[in-house]
């Protein structure tokens, strides 16, 4: 499966965050919105980090509850490694468990058309390996 079938089939929202926006706001954001990262974007929404759960998790570890009053920009992770609309399910499970992240902003070009997590991908991957499971049980029981 195509990432760009997995996107028409889970959708395309992206929930995205500002750099100077604060770890509080961000952390109340992740839990309404019930998501486990935010794509970090620029005054001209282009890609420039990503924060998710585990980052504000370290930041209020390593620095107490005050680091909930600081920007984004402090504890994001400005490497983001990034999904083609092209490329297959098993490529982004493969890359995302050598790099042991979970969650990949999908681009088009320069523009960010979607996310997808390793729970989507699984997800993706279960449905598909049932599908694939009852067409054969359907060959062998029809001879």
């Amino acid at each position: 499966m195509l990432i760009n079938q997995l996107l028409n089939a889970k959708g395309r929202e992206v929930y995205t965050v500002t750099p100077d926006d604060s770890l509080s706001s961000v952390a109340a954001l992740l839990y309404t919105r019930k998501v486990g990262a935010f794509v970090v974007t620029d005054g001209n929404d282009r890609v420039a980090g990503i924060v998710s759960e585990r980052d504000i998790i370290r930041a209020i570890a390593t620095s107490g509850a005050q680091a909930l009053g600081q920007p984004v920009s402090n504890i994001m992770t400005r490497e983001v490694f990034s999904a083609l609309l092209g490329e297959t399910v098993d490529a982004l499970l493969g890359r995302m468990t050598d790099r042991r992240i979970r969650h990949l902003p999908v681009m088009d070009g320069d523009r960010l058309v979607g996310i997808v997590s390793i729970g989507d991908l699984v997800k993706a991957k279960i449905a598909a390996t049932e599908h694939e499971a009852q067409t054969l049980k359907a060959y062998i029981t029809a001879g």
